[in-house]
């Protein structure tokens, strides 16, 4: 990349979206690093400042539109126009299907795929404008495939997966691309929260229900953030690749 480019990234505080902050500070992006609370994001700003990186911390719900005007108009002043959208901030809630009341239904929706959708709409233009830019949406193997117990977030990661590929048709050959990374189970507070919840619920140990989850990937091992750190560094790299689902599984081709 000649210039310095701008990355914004949902989700900052914590798991894949600090380790895809970190890993951009490193590539010598400037760093906008979101959350619901600017208390949350800090550290992870820190973090990336001590690696010689410009960073930000900002406050931001993605699903409310205002807010997501005023944070995107906050990067620019501080840092400059956004040129790397990472919609990573998400849900994942479990419920058998005739549990999953309209709420918690709704919420996944609002979170995983409506945020990601008022995000890009506020950064595409600039990128278009400039002949540059990078969305990379943090979907799911849920995105690509059913899953039990889980309706409300399989749906909302199979719609942001759709959103990319119908984007990415929409902007090639304009210098823009559009993609999604699809990682299983990844070791996060969420899968930790996941394996709790397992526990909890079966009578099986925590780490009996880490493994579980471990051996639902199709390489039988919990992905780590830095893979999906590495993958979205490899995304904006890539000039040729648009409207692709890169696959993180666990397996030795990963």
């Amino acid at each position: 990349m000649a210039a310095r480019r701008v990355a914004l990234i949902t989700g900052g505080g914590r798991g894949i979206g600090r380790a895809i902050a970190l890993a951009f500070a490193r590539e010598g992006l400037a760093v906008a690093v979101a959350a619901r609370t600017r208390r949350q994001v800090e550290g992870t700003a820190d973090d990336a400042r001590d690696l010689g990186a410009t960073a930000l911390a900002v406050a931001l719900d993605v699903t409310e539109p205002a807010a997501v005007g005023t944070a995107v108009r906050e990067v620019a002043r501080a840092l400059g126009p956004v040129d790397v959208l990472v919609n990573n901030a998400g849900i994942a809630e479990s419920a058998p299907f005739a549990k999953t009341d309209l709420d918690h239904w709704e919420r996944h929706l609002r979170v995983n795929v409506t945020g990601p959708y008022l995000l890009t709409r506020e950064v595409l233009p600039g990128m278009l404008e400039r002949g540059w830019g990078r969305v990379v949406n943090i979907a799911s193997l849920a995105g690509l495939a059913g899953a039990p117990y889980v309706s409300a977030y399989t749906a909302s990661k199979h719609a942001l997966v759709g959103l990319t590929r119908a984007l990415a048709a929409e902007v090639a050959g304009q210098g823009v691309t559009v993609n999604a990374i699809c990682p299983g189970y990844v070791a996060t507070d969420m899968v930790w929260r996941g394996a709790r919840n397992i526990a909890a619920k079966t009578g099986r140990s925590f780490e009996e229900a880490v493994a579980v989850m471990a051996r639902a990937n199709p390489g039988g091992r919990l992905i780590e953030p830095g893979e999906v750190a590495a993958a979205a560094v490899t995304l904006v790299h890539d000039e040729r690749t648009n409207g692709e689902t890169v696959i993180l599984d666990g397996s030795p081709r990963n």
